[in-house]
């Protein structure tokens, strides 16, 4: 039995003896015994908030993951009035109830934003494997129709975050972080990593988690989702800048099987004259699951790795490979991490030795998974990935299965001891660790190639570490291409910018005819145009490959969509490396749901299947069959396609703005539903009044050609501006300064664009280059597949210049 210690059922029982709380001032707020709790209240910043509950005279031991920054002094009045003490800085507000313990908080003139449900606090007594401490909850009164957003990346297509019930253990395709964000302004973080509860219905919100020493979230007055992001972001870190070559197209599959036929994607691309970046090795390239993520190429198909390495560096590509959190028993590292005791005792993948499907656990594997809370474990794992893999010339990592996998689970497997404590009390926060030592380690041996990891799952804060989160081997369908939007999307709002999923979806069994199926064909071009506008552009998967040349040649429409996809994506690339500065320097988002920019647009809050990419570019990604139809010839049904006729998707543009459509050119009101025609190779795209986007050079891999004579493009109809960002690509300079920023600014009324003074310098800069610059309206030849019409030429060479248009 479990004793339940409702903080009001504490207060019945002493309201005779103590009716109000006592409080003492602090350096950063004030502590409070009421209600039989101790409630530390502590300010982070003006606008973050720290509160902690525990019963009283407890110690509370606070081990986070997630937050790194330590508070900063902040000018504080603490007020008693009757019942209520509250603790204001100059932006927030935040109230104690000292005979209940509740707290609640306000903006600065005292209007309220969230607070806690009075009786909303619980602890309950909890033996976690043989350690005295407690279960805890607390309950939140959110506005009746109070639109939420976060919780981490899940899969039901949802983008408001009502009404629902999470529980939040980290699994293959769901990645949970305990936090959201309100479309009034505030954020909520839960910094408890153990599995929880999250649930929003009539009755309250809460988070409810089953190991804690007390109650502990963070309250962050962002004013806005950009605000409360970059909250986020000081709570937990700062996202780093990845290589360029990261932003271009990626090729994968489950699994090339040899050196050779890794290598030949590459140059198959190169002969095909379609731009790639990046390909992936899966694995097995250590050998057979005994050998399982040995860091070693033991498979004989491997034979020459540095080779490989070597090879594909010569065609101007680059590659990542695939490292798991588990060792299979006849590996060095799985012998060198069970001397130190740092292998936990759950089932994994893969469970059995034999590789033949189903599982023969007639020979298991022996697989464990190890602890990378414990810091000589992921020394382990660094000296062997480092001595193994990166010494080769790797360069990045897609470290899979981080969640960790944990198949036949049965609750004692939390009862595994970790170095930190049980693996109960940090689950949800194992991939953050995991990731968090492969960063650290190549940091630190490593500053000419930037970190680059590919995962399957997150924490709060692993934007610190270099990571795009992908969403799982997600089963192919037109419902999972939607879904992936509001996934991301959410994933995003929780302060993590970098996210992608497997283009065309990983497995494929709804399609048995595989790529034979019209059906697949369109959805996979479908995804791919998705995949163009996502932080990663990767195409992956099992069932069937999916290089270009699987779809066809030159000529056949799914393949031409697909390289005009690829292409679009390249010719974007100075907008998107400008774009992913502006979320290392400034805090902003690469995917932004409608919400973030329009929050007064009640048609926009709820919108799952649009969003900016960027600030500028609206993304309506076509996520229904139009040219797949069934054909009937006597008893026998086919799928067949269907190009005799263009069709038209519906979609909404947000409020408060003009858009012009990216390929005509028309301008539109905002705030009305359109219908766009949407030929298969066509992702409708709008870009908003003002904007002003760079267009890059045709290319076949990111870094070929210099940006030396960039089309800029200026949409009309408001002021605007835009900064270009450059730097050397791929290495650690910038964070000392060694970069140029480049201001462009559209003034409307005058139709003029102020291109400003360069700031900044770094080694290898164009000292000067010129400009083509676009006024675009209907017909200007917009589309990507002419160069545009009526450009005006501007040498530039640093100075401040002004063109009038």
């Amino acid at each position: 039995m479990h004793k339940v210690i409702p903080a009001i059922l504490l207060l019945a029982a002493t309201a005779a003896a103590a009716p109000t709380g006592t409080y003492t001032e602090t350096a950063a707020g004030i502590r409070a015994t009421v209600a039989s709790m101790d409630v530390e209240i502590r300010f982070v910043d003006p606008s973050t908030v720290r509160v902690q509950k525990t019963p009283a005279g407890r110690v509370f031991f606070s081990r986070g993951f997630s937050v790194i920054r330590e508070p900063e002094e902040t000018p504080l009045r603490v007020r008693r009035d009757d019942r209520q003490v509250s603790v204001r800085s100059e932006n927030l507000q935040v109230r104690l109830d000292l005979e209940d313990g509740t707290v609640s908080f306000l903006d600065a003139a005292g209007g309220p934003l969230f607070r806690e449900k009075p009786s909303g606090t619980a602890f309950e007594d909890f033996d976690d494997a043989g350690r005295k401490t407690l279960r805890v909850s607390q309950s939140f009164v959110l506005g009746k129709d109070e639109p939420i957003y976060g919780l981490g990346m899940q899969q039901q297509g949802r983008m408001i975050q009502r009404n629902l019930k999470l529980h939040m253990v980290q699994n293959n395709t769901e990645d949970f972080i305990p936090f959201f964000q309100s479309v009034k302004g505030y954020g909520v973080f839960w910094d408890n990593p153990s599995p929880t509860v999250f649930e929003d219905g009539p009755g309250g919100t809460s988070f409810r988690s089953e190991v804690g020493e007390g109650i502990d979230y963070y309250f962050l007055a962002g004013g806005s989702a950009d605000g409360v992001i970059a909250l986020m972001r000081g709570l937990t870190g700062q996202a780093p800048m990845f290589p360029l070559w990261t932003y271009g197209y990626w090729q994968s599959k489950e699994r090339y099987k040899s050196q050779d036929e890794l290598v030949g994607v590459v140059r198959k691309h190169r002969e095909l004259g379609v731009p790639l970046d990046g390909v992936i090795q899966d694995w097995q390239y250590w050998g057979n699951n005994y050998l399982w993520n040995a860091m070693e190429f033991l498979n004989p198909e491997f034979p020459d790795p540095k080779r490989m390495i070597d090879d594909i560096h010569g065609l101007n590509g680059h590659a990542i490979i695939s490292i798991w959190s588990s060792f299979g028993p006849q590996t060095k590292p799985y012998r060198e991490l069970e001397k130190i005791g740092a292998l936990l005792d759950i089932r994994t993948w893969p469970e059995s030795g034999s590789e033949k499907w189903p599982p023969n656990m007639d020979y298991p594997s022996g697989v464990r998974v190890y602890d990378p809370f414990n810091p000589a474990a992921r020394d382990i794992y660094w000296k062997y990935l480092n001595q193994g893999i990166f010494s080769l010339g790797m360069d990045g990592w897609w470290m899979d299965s981080t969640e960790p996998d944990h198949m036949q689970f049965k609750p004692s497997d939390f009862d595994n001891r970790t170095f930190l404590g049980s693996f109960r009390s940090v689950r949800n926060a194992f991939p953050l660790a995991a990731v968090g030592g492969v960063y650290d380690h190549q940091r630190s041996v490593c500053s000419d190639k930037r970190v680059f990891i590919l995962t399957r799952s997150a924490f709060a804060g692993q934007q610190r570490y270099a990571a795009n989160t992908w969403s799982g081997d997600v089963v192919a369908s037109w419902d999972a291409l939607r879904n992936q939007i509001s996934a991301g999307l959410n994933f995003s709002l929780c302060g993590i910018p970098h996210w992608n999923s497997d283009i065309g979806g990983f497995f494929l069994w709804n399609f048995p005819k595989r790529l034979g199926d019209p059906d697949y064909r369109e959805l996979y071009a479908r995804w791919m145009q998705f995949g163009a506008f996502c932080p990663m552009m990767r195409s992956h998967g099992t069932d069937a490959p999916r290089e270009i040349w699987q779809f066809g040649r030159k000529g056949d429409r799914v393949h031409d969509s697909i390289e005009k996809s690829i292409r679009l994506r390249y010719s974007l690339l100075p907008y998107i490396y400008s774009a992913s500065w502006d979320v290392t320097a400034r805090q902003s988002t690469l995917t932004r749901a409608l919400m973030m920019d329009f929050p007064g647009d009640p048609r926009a809050l709820d919108i799952n299947d649009e969003y900016l990419f960027g600030r500028s570019i609206l993304v309506c990604p076509v996520t229904r069959p139009m040219y797949s139809t069934v054909r009937v010839t006597g008893k026998d049904t086919t799928r067949v396609e269907d190009f005799s006729a263009v069709r038209s998707d519906t979609l909404y543009l947000p409020g408060g703005t003009d858009w012009v459509d990216f390929w005509s050119g028309e301008r539109l009101t905002g705030g009305q539903t359109v219908s766009r025609e949407a030929p298969i190779d066509l992702i409708p795209l709008f870009v908003r009044s003002g904007a002003i986007l760079p267009v890059g050079p045709d290319v076949q891999y990111a870094a070929e050609k210099p940006w030396d004579d960039l089309e800029i493009r200026v949409y009309p109809g408001a002021d605007g501006a835009f900064t270009l960002y450059e730097d050397e690509k791929d290495n650690y300079n910038y964070e000392k300064g060694l970069y140029t920023e480049i201001p462009f600014r559209w003034d409307d009324s005058a139709g003029t664009l102020t291109i400003g003074a360069r700031k900044g310098r770094y080694p290898g800069m164009l000292e000067s280059r010129q400009f083509r610059v676009v006024r675009v309206g209907k017909g200007a030849g917009i589309g990507m597949e002419t160069p545009a019409k009526d450009a005006k030429t501007v040498k530039y060479a640093g100075r401040k210049t002004v063109v009038r248009l």
